[in-house]
């Protein structure tokens, strides 16, 4: 996963600060307005420069294209799939509808009605091979723009499980044959990001948050055989992509809510490690979750995975201090035994649903700043 091994090296999780014309227009593609594709390819084209050039400055290893030309983290695959067709109320996560009164304000964004989810009505196929081949060009260009020596790369697409989760089916018999039949779908993506030489960051925030919408007070035993099913979706959606090219991002959602009701991260950890991957990333900076890093001792990590704990919260505009940061890493790396395996990154995207950032755009960078100060403080007191 990485090329360093004698010092913490950082990346993040995805999506990073989007300016405001690049959001108007993803915000008019969003509602079917005709958009002039000449000025969005030269906004995508200025905006993917500028967050690598950021990363370079921040001094990033890992980087990637920040997610500029895409909707969201997962909503950019209805306009990669066919069989979408109208759209049904969102269902209300479990935490929140215990809090009604805040739930109302949760996911207030003008660029994506986040109380509406896209039906799907007929057979799901790969649609999307323009708009990704345009976002690999976009970003070689960027890369090559930039000049800088970067340790490595990634880009990131939704795993079948989020995928599944963020449309509805109707279409077909059963939650396990839709949920393949978007893994066969989405391998074309995956593979062709594998075939840069990338680094496919997957996003699957399903494998801890399945049982947010609709799961209640039932056990955790319950939610398990979901979550396996989940797994065996992504590691037949990447069966010919090499296990250590591949990264999976997981967490509780990135909007900031209670948390009451996360599913603990023992308790589905050992679930995990049944994925066919080279590297694994979990908060760690979420106050709901900062304890959690003792599980990485009582489970070890799987021979050749990295960790990528999340050392820097997403959800606040509190600069964390590298000082906090560096404890943060030096836990992670003592639980796992070898801090040759940890990179450090950010718990969560900083603008994951374009419009709903938490964190004003110049704190994300200060953030990112403190954590490259972060591991360089960590990386001293365990190198």
């Amino acid at each position: 996963m990485t090329a360093n091994r004698d010092r913490i090296s950082t990346t993040h999780i995805g999506s990073l600060p989007r300016d405001p014309d690049l959001l108007e227009l993803l915000k008019r593609r969003q509602d079917g307005e005709p958009v002039d594709e000449d000025r969005w390819r030269e906004t995508v084209r200025d905006a993917t420069e500028a967050v690598v050039r950021k990363q370079a400055d921040v001094g990033l290893d890992v980087v990637n294209n920040g997610e500029q030309p895409r909707v969201s983290f997962n909503w950019y695959v209805a306009n990669r799939l066919t069989g979408i067709g109208g759209e049904r109320d969102a269902p209300t996560w479990d935490d929140l509808a215990d809090f009604p009164e805040y739930a109302s304000d949760a996911f207030d964004t003008e660029t994506i009605d986040l109380t509406k989810q896209p039906s799907v009505t007929g057979p799901v196929e790969y649609d999307g091979a323009a708009a990704l081949d345009e976002e690999i060009e976009t970003f070689a260009a960027a890369l090559d723009a930039a000049d800088a020596d970067f340790e490595g790369t990634f880009l990131t697409a939704a795993s079948p499980g989020v995928a599944a989760a963020t449309l509805v089916n109707e279409y077909y018999d059963s939650h396990e044959a839709f949920l393949h039949a978007v893994g066969d779908a989405l391998r074309e993506e995956y593979e062709a990001i594998a075939d840069t030489g990338a680094v496919l960051h997957l996003d699957a925030p399903d494998l801890l948050t399945t049982g947010h919408r609709g799961f209640g007070d039932r056990s955790v035993e319950k939610l398990k055989p979901i979550v396996r099913m989940h797994v065996e979706a992504l590691n037949d959606a990447t069966r010919n992509v090499p296990d250590d090219q591949i990264r999976v991002h997981t967490c509780w959602g990135s909007y900031e809510g209670p948390h009451h009701r996360d599913t603990p991260l023992e308790a589905v950890l050992p679930e995990l490690y049944e994925l066919d991957v080279g590297g694994l990333s979990i908060e760690e900076a979420n106050p709901r979750h900062q304890h959690e890093y003792r599980v990485f001792a009582e489970h070890p990590l799987p021979d050749g995975w990295d960790l990528i704990p999340g050392v820097v919260d997403v959800k606040t505009n509190v600069v964390d201090h590298p000082e906090t940061i560096a404890d943060r890493i030096e836990r992670v790396a003592t639980a796992v035994d070898d801090p040759a395996r940890v990179v450090a990154a950010p718990d969560c995207g900083f603008d994951t649903q374009a419009g709903l950032a938490m964190v004003h755009p110049d704190i994300a960078w200060k953030k990112l700043e403190a954590l490259v100060d972060g591991a360089a403080i960590a990386s001293d007191r365990l190198f």
